[in-house]
């Protein structure tokens, strides 16, 4: 069996692939084969539609298969807002049919939301290596001017032409380098959540992740350059990430201290230059954040920490909550957010006791995993500059003073136990904070 057909196996929503070169042209036979008997339609952007949108509609049409006129976003500041959503949801309603998206993230996170609301299915036609989104449960959209996600299910069916993917605008490939880059230090977030017995591994996901990662990395100038065949391991690599995440239902094994950053700033409705960020170049910044923290974490001997002074200085709930609400003072959808996630991962002091003698009991041995699962802050740095992406917040438009507060911030964002985590419950955090926006530190500021 082949890691892909394992991957469908074992996937909860997706249940075909076409990958390689002449995807697009087995979309009749994928839409048969999963949509029997259905009338389809296109969606797609103006950019999508003439890059792919309208070839796709052409071979449905040629292949016999019923096909409504296609719905075209024309907005050209097209996002994954609720509004969108609206207009979409009230074209298809009024039309039995299987919408067949053609793009990248916003309009497959779009379709994918829609679709659930119709309590149909879709399939995906992927136009950039831009994210792993494609083949994920869930969907990223801006509601109320809080960036949500909601419970939807992933496409049943996922089509991708690297070739077409390679020629995607500037940025996207280099969004989705961020993306891919991010799983590095999400693995280590995750093998220290599997020790401290906060959240076990999934061999089978952890692997579907981790295991071809840095091949797909490994070539950044070829994905900035629009090689076909980097940019093909880019998307490949991606979309396992998805894949994982169904086997998981939990986007986990794609997902760590990195993302968090991103999710803070997406509630934000972060933009630079009168756009908004995309989810890769958010992640690019929280990744180099995150490997920066997991070096700090490897250079200190845990195995000598004083755990009765971190079990004392660790606050009760009541204080707990007095913290959050100081911290997101003025910020009421980051509050609430903060206090759900933090309430279902706090523990009490003994909790954090057992927590801690583990560490402290299996340390050098949870180091050497941690060293070998990183690529050092420095290479993280380098790579995503040569690949087009991110490798400053300043480039995103985050001063250093917000990444700053933001840092102070991440540990209240998601009820997930991370590397922050650790360095919280050992009381580490202005130590790690010195670090990096100390003198001398990576993001060095007043």
């Amino acid at each position: 069996m082949t890691e892909v057909e394992m991957a469908l196996e074992r996937a909860r929503d997706t249940k075909a692939l076409e990958f390689g070169a002449g995807a697009m042209e087995k979309v009749p036979a994928m839409f048969s084969r999963l949509f029997p008997g259905k009338k389809a339609i296109v969606v797609a952007d103006n950019n999508t539609y003439r890059v792919a949108g309208e070839a796709v509609d052409t071979y449905l049409r040629n292949a016999g298969i019923e096909t409504e006129q296609p719905f075209i976003f024309t907005d050209p500041e097209l996002f994954a807002e609720w509004k969108y959503i609206e207009q979409l949801e009230a074209y298809l309603k009024e039309r039995d049919v299987i919408a067949v998206a053609v793009g990248s993230g916003v309009i497959n996170d779009l379709t994918k939301l829609v679709s659930s609301h119709l309590g149909r299915r879709y399939i995906i036609v992927g136009t950039a290596a831009s994210m792993d989104g494609y083949t994920a449960y869930g969907a990223s959209i801006t509601f109320e001017g809080n960036k949500q996600t909601f419970d939807c299910p992933a496409p049943l069916g996922m089509v991708l032409d690297p070739a077409i993917s390679a020629a995607a605008p500037e940025g996207m490939s280099a969004s989705g380098y961020g993306d891919l880059m991010a799983k590095i230090p999400a693995g280590a977030d995750w093998i220290i959540a599997d020790a401290v017995g906060s959240e076990k591994i999934d061999e089978f996901a952890f692997s579907l992740v981790q295991k071809n990662l840095r091949d797909a990395l490994s070539d950044p100038d070829a994905v900035a350059a629009g090689d076909v065949e980097a940019t093909g391991k880019l998307a490949d690599g991606l979309i396992m990430s998805g894949f994982a995440m169904q086997a998981m239902s939990s986007s986990r094994p794609a997902s760590g201290t990195d993302h968090q950053f991103s999710h803070y700033w997406d509630m934000e409705g972060l933009c630079y230059e009168g756009k908004h960020v995309s989810h890769g170049f958010k992640v690019s910044i929280g990744t180099l954040v995150s490997t920066a923290c997991l070096e700090y974490l490897i250079s200190k001997d845990l195995g000598a920490m004083d755990i009765d002074k971190a079990v004392a200085e660790w606050p009760e709930w009541d204080e707990m909550e007095h913290r959050i609400r100081a911290t997101f003072e003025g910020k009421p959808g980051h509050l609430a957010r903060g206090l759900v996630e933090s309430k279902g991962k706090y523990i009490d002091r003994e909790g954090v006791r057992k927590e801690l003698e583990i560490i402290k009991n299996t340390w050098p041995e949870l180091r050497e995993k941690i060293r070998n699962q990183i690529i050092p802050f420095d290479e993280v740095h380098d790579c995503l500059r040569r690949a087009g992406a991110p490798y400053e917040p300043e480039m995103i438009g985050v001063s250093r003073e917000k990444l700053r507060s933001t840092f102070r911030a991440i540990p209240f964002m998601r009820n997930r136990f991370t590397g922050i985590d650790l360095i919280y419950r050992a009381g580490l955090m202005d130590e790690v904070e010195e670090y990096l926006f100390g003198t001398d530190g990576h993001y060095e500021c007043c």
